[in-house]
């Protein structure tokens, strides 16, 4: 498991808008232009977005956002991990803080597009074993071979060991 903070952060920080330039770069070189979603760092500054990084002592080993669609549903964007926190429990940490996020907020389910190619089968596996299963697009995403959808319901699913938006891991 990933040691560190997952707090609110600004995506505009010089190491954070480094690291996004990076998953973007990454979402172009892996992704048809049409189905490419992920959000830059003007769309992650969007009042409906909640921007979180994990860092360990200092050093930013990852980001995520949480996007409000409606009253009842919210979705993943712009999950990344830098390359050198990779398989150390950072994309897991950040998966489980959102979700956590989410069922405080009230959310009822937690949804999200990812690449369908090999590209992105890693982000699958860990989507699907946080719970998430297949779904059909969602807030006007349109059918795509090059994307899978994905969801998580939050109805009745219990009491979530995160209370707040900032987490010691």
């Amino acid at each position: 498991m990933a040691e560190g903070v997952i707090s609110i952060d600004d995506p505009r920080a010089d190491d954070v808008r480094e690291l996004l330039e990076r998953h973007l770069a990454y979402a172009h070189a892996t992704t048809p232009r049409e189905d490419m979603h992920a959000l830059d760092v003007d769309a992650l500054g969007d009042p409906s977005v909640t921007f979180f990084s994990l860092r360990a002592d200092g050093e930013l080993l990852g980001v995520a956002a949480l996007k409000r669609l409606d009253r009842d549903h919210a979705e993943i964007k712009s999950m990344h991990t830098a390359h050198a926190a990779r398989g150390q429990g950072v994309a897991r940490a950040l998966v489980d803080h959102l979700v956590a996020v989410a069922r405080k907020r009230g959310y009822r389910r937690l949804s999200l597009e990812t690449g369908s190619g090999p590209a992105f089968a890693a982000a699958r596996s860990l989507y699907a074993s946080a719970g998430f299963t297949p779904c059909e697009p969602f807030a006007g995403y349109g059918p795509s071979l090059n994307s899978a959808y994905m969801t998580l319901s939050l109805d009745g699913s219990g009491s979530s060991p995160f209370t707040g938006e900032e987490l010691d891991l």
